[in-house]
């Protein structure tokens, strides 16, 4: 069967300031190390498992490029740590093209680490294989929990070197999107004071997106619920993303940009990873505040195109301040599920803060505590075994109204997430030049609530040695 990928581009279509058209940088010795031939089939791509994996590696490397690709590399802006940077953009990926899904989707194939483009900024526009793995393997496990993703397609080795610290194996990653247009995207064109390249935009994340919106505070309105329910999402598994910039924000609602990000393993709130996150702007719990933040940056690039744009500050600031309430009320949906609770009521909050007070000050395992309600011996994570126990028979007490507890404790607490130290340990062997661990977290975080006998050993926490202090993002 001959390869066939449906693409129809219209991002490549817009208007000549929205992205410069440049094909990828050939690689020396491309090998592949993984394909995603559920997803590819599920996208409507045909032929792939009759292509040899010289014949992939090739392709999603960018040494070939498909029949209707149309590469480019998008232009935006972004406010990176809280500082505002006029124009970022993509400095070492390039879109392929757009496809359309058998189900009517359309979604963005992406090469990252592909070489330079005009918006490198003296970069070399490559990646080297470990945020490759980091970026495959969580971003599947994302999406096997259930959590809006960017996807993995593939990942291929280049046979070259890079020089980050110290010389390092290239790659190259396949990333699949509902799209990359972020809240930098906006700012971009804002900035430019460039209405009509904002309004075409606008025009063009309403029909693919949000046909329903109307208005930019519809389109306003819409996104702060998608990015409420996100990051709530992130919470309730103990995910921190890390790098949480406005260009690091889809206007889709779907995670992006898997640098610096890391899950809980022992729970505090205060918790960073990313090594450049010097003052916690994006630790755990700031989570919450960041993204009403990063919605205020929209808002803000919205307000020319409204007509009166004074009342559209106060229309905007509106949306924005309800916003923090509607977190809240996510974040008790999520957090109540995990207590087996599926008709959260305001005083639930007290008993999850509780729970999540006892697990802080023992420093209790975020996942396997969680885990454990729901085989009934999470007295065994908490150190304070007398205050879990009056805190235990209200969580009962509790319980006797809810129906089908089991249930909802099952589905709401994951056994298996891409721990950080199992992360690290699949990127040093890939590094030299072996992907079998990786390989074997991929196959595990598919299922993340089962865990068979063999699977055991990715249920446990970091030893002293093992425990992973910082992260880093992928450049």
């Amino acid at each position: 069967m001959t390869l066939h990928i449906p693409f129809d581009n219209s991002y490549a279509r817009l208007p000549e300031g929205f992205a410069a058209h440049l094909p990828p940088t050939r690689v020396a010795r491309p090998s592949l190390i993984a394909f995603n031939h559920r997803l590819a089939e599920s996208l409507g791509i045909t032929g792939t498992r009759d292509m040899t994996d010289d014949d992939l590696a090739a392709l999603f490397s960018g040494n070939a490029l498909p029949d209707g690709a149309e590469p480019l590399a998008q232009v935006y802006a972004g406010h990176q740590f809280g500082g505002y940077s006029p124009q970022l953009g993509d400095g070492r990926a390039h879109l392929l093209g757009e496809v359309l899904a058998p189900d009517g989707r359309r979604v963005d194939i992406q090469l990252k680490g592909s070489g330079p483009t005009p918006f490198s900024r003296r970069g070399d526009g490559r990646a080297w294989v470990g945020p490759v793995i980091r970026e495959y393997l969580v971003s599947e496990a994302m999406h096997a929990l259930g959590i809006p993703t960017t996807r993995a397609l593939a990942a291929c080795r280049t046979g070259e070197e890079i020089i980050r610290e110290r010389p390092l194996p290239g790659a190259v990653f396949t990333r699949v999107a509902s799209s990359h247009i972020r809240v930098g995207t906006f700012q971009y064109f804002a900035n430019l004071q460039d209405r009509t390249g904002l309004q075409t935009l606008f025009n063009y994340t309403v029909d693919r997106h949000y046909p329903d919106a109307e208005s930019p505070t519809d389109l306003l309105r819409a996104v702060i619920r998608r990015q409420a329910a996100l990051v709530m999402q992130w919470m309730s598994v103990g995910f921190i993303h890390g790098v949480m910039n406005t260009d690091n924000c889809t206007l889709s609602g779907e995670t992006i940009d898997y640098g610096p990000c890391a899950f809980l393993d022992a729970y505090d709130p205060r918790k960073v990873f990313s090594s450049i996150d010097t003052f916690g702007r994006y630790a755990y719990a700031a989570q919450a505040d960041i993204i009403v933040w990063n919605m205020a940056q929209l808002a803000t690039a919205l307000i020319p195109l409204m007509p009166d744009q004074e009342a559209a500050v106060e229309s905007f600031t509106k949306e924005v301040h309800a916003m923090p309430e509607l977190l809240q009320a996510e974040w008790l949906g999520r957090f109540a599920a995990k207590l087996g609770i599926s008709d959260p009521r305001e005083e639930d909050g007290a008993l999850i803060g509780e729970l999540l007070q006892l697990m802080q000050a023992g420093g209790s395992d975020f996942t396997n505590t969680f885990a454990a309600l729901t085989r009934g011996s999470a007295r065994d994570e908490i150190a304070d075994r007398s205050a879990y126990d009056d805190w235990h028979r209200r969580w009962q007490s509790r319980l006797t109204e809810e129906d089908d507890t089991q249930a909802v404790l099952s589905a709401a607490n994951p056994l298996v997430i891409p721990r950080n130290h199992r992360i690290e340990e699949a990127i040093q062997a890939a590094t030299d030049g072996d992907d079998s661990l990786f390989n074997r977290l991929r196959d595990a975080l598919a299922t993340p609530h089962e865990v068979s006998e063999q699977n055991q050993w990715l249920t446990r926490p970091p030893k002293e040695d093992e425990v992973v202090t910082a992260t880093f993002c992928g450049t």
